[in-house]
């Protein structure tokens, strides 16, 4: 069970079936979480990347709260239907788009070319920290992340995870957002195609 926190679905609460093995991010993380996003970014004219993205705790909260544009990239086929169902229910088919698949394979292929403003992972917690960076270098060497954009690693907080676009951590109990900038070169590259 989790609730939305704000926007135009504020408070409503969404049940996942009892057999689903989730662990969503707590009201208090979340609320933590966009308050600084929001004193960042415009939530209607942003793209938001969310991997593994669980029963959607994340995606539904950026719809909530106005963003056009969700991808959710999550492995489980029980997880990804859910996602669906409560995208559907709530009149968010067209804001949030999900993808199914192992977020690494999916990131190695970089879908469509496509950047985003923010980019959210929220890997499981037993991760070790080697996968944790192979996803840093993942997303952050494959324009995956606009100029402006930042990408957010949720993680237990007892691990560091260093990196040179390392921004900032915020720790909420044992639960830490690493903050990371994305890469100059790729940036400059992804200006000059533009131009």
């Amino acid at each position: 069970m989790y609730r939305i926190i704000a926007g135009k679905w504020k408070a409503k609460k969404i049940a996942a079936p009892r057999n689903f093995d989730v662990r969503p991010t707590t009201d208090f993380a979340k609320e933590a979480l966009f308050s600084i996003l929001e004193n960042t970014y415009d939530m209607q004219s942003i793209s938001v990347l969310d991997l593994f993205a669980g029963i959607g705790s994340i995606s539904l909260e950026f719809a909530s709260r106005g963003c056009q544009d969700v991808t959710s990239v999550e492995m489980n086929p029980k997880h990804t239907s859910f996602i669906n169902a409560t995208a559907s229910e709530l009149g968010m088919s067209l804001q949030v788009n999900t993808q199914r698949g192992d977020v690494f394979d999916w990131l190695k292929k970089f879908r469509n070319n496509k950047s985003y403003e923010i980019v959210f992972a929220d890997a499981p917690f037993e991760t070790e920290e080697k996968k944790y960076q192979e996803l840093l270098s993942l997303v952050l060497k494959n324009k995956y992340l606009k100029p402006n954009g930042i990408l957010i690693i949720e993680h237990q907080s007892r691990l560091k995870l260093d990196h040179p676009n390392f921004k900032f951590t915020r720790k909420y109990g044992n639960v830490s957002f690493s903050f990371y900038e994305p890469n100059t070169e790729v940036q400059e590259e992804i200006s000059n195609q533009e131009n």
